[in-house]
């Protein structure tokens, strides 16, 4: 079986990789973002921790955490931003860990991780490669903007407290370019499975 660690930062498309090695190489994908939400989910091992953190005002009537209002808290203050982190993280790590070991049984042939975070998180430990999708800043904004109804200020905000290019590039084995047709993204995807 070979792990995949896919990584690029906010608004780059990496759902658009995702979903052709999901479609074309029968790929087991875990997306950390997903992942994140699930262990905060009222079942989750993340959810009294983070309401003892935030406060039961967090709760909404569904008894789910409201999402959003952590999410506004977080990105006015670094403090509540890393102790949410550090509740969060180490979940995440463990059941990404525990899905890779059952897909290991199940047979799968080709997992693959996404994570915004995977080389600060040190997820590249597990990986046989780690592939940064690139897309140019500007491309980023635009997406972020139509799809997630983000204003230029906050989208920018958050690219530049993700890592820079060259750190991407240093650190990852393989980059694709992810600026134009899909058919050209797709291309590159098929040249960097050749190698893994």
């Amino acid at each position: 079986m070979k792990i995949l660690g896919i990584t690029g930062g906010v608004g780059a498309g990496k759902s658009t990789v995702l979903d052709f090695l999901k479609e074309k190489y029968h790929a087991y994908v875990i997306q950390a973002d997903l992942v994140g939400h699930l262990v905060m989910e009222p079942d989750g091992s993340c959810y009294d921790r983070v309401v003892a953190l935030f406060g039961k005002q967090i709760i909404k009537n569904d008894k789910t955490i409201d999402r959003k209002m952590v999410s506004d808290v977080v990105f006015g203050s670094e403090i509540m931003r890393q102790s949410l982190d550090a509740i969060i993280h180490p979940a995440v790590r463990q059941y990404i860990l525990n899905q890779i070991e059952q897909q290991r049984e199940a047979g799968c042939s080709l997992v693959v991780v996404e994570a915004a975070l995977l080389l600060e998180e040190k997820y590249d430990a597990f990986c046989d490669q780690v592939w940064y999708v690139h897309t140019d800043q500007e491309i980023r904004i635009e997406r972020l903007m139509s799809s997630r109804g983000y204003t230029r200020e906050k989208a920018l905000s958050i690219i530049k407290r993700q890592a820079s290019e060259a750190f991407f590039r240093q650190n990852t084995d393989y980059v694709i370019a992810n600026n134009g047709l899909p058919e050209e993204t797709w291309r590159q995807i098929e040249e960097g499975i050749k190698k893994l």
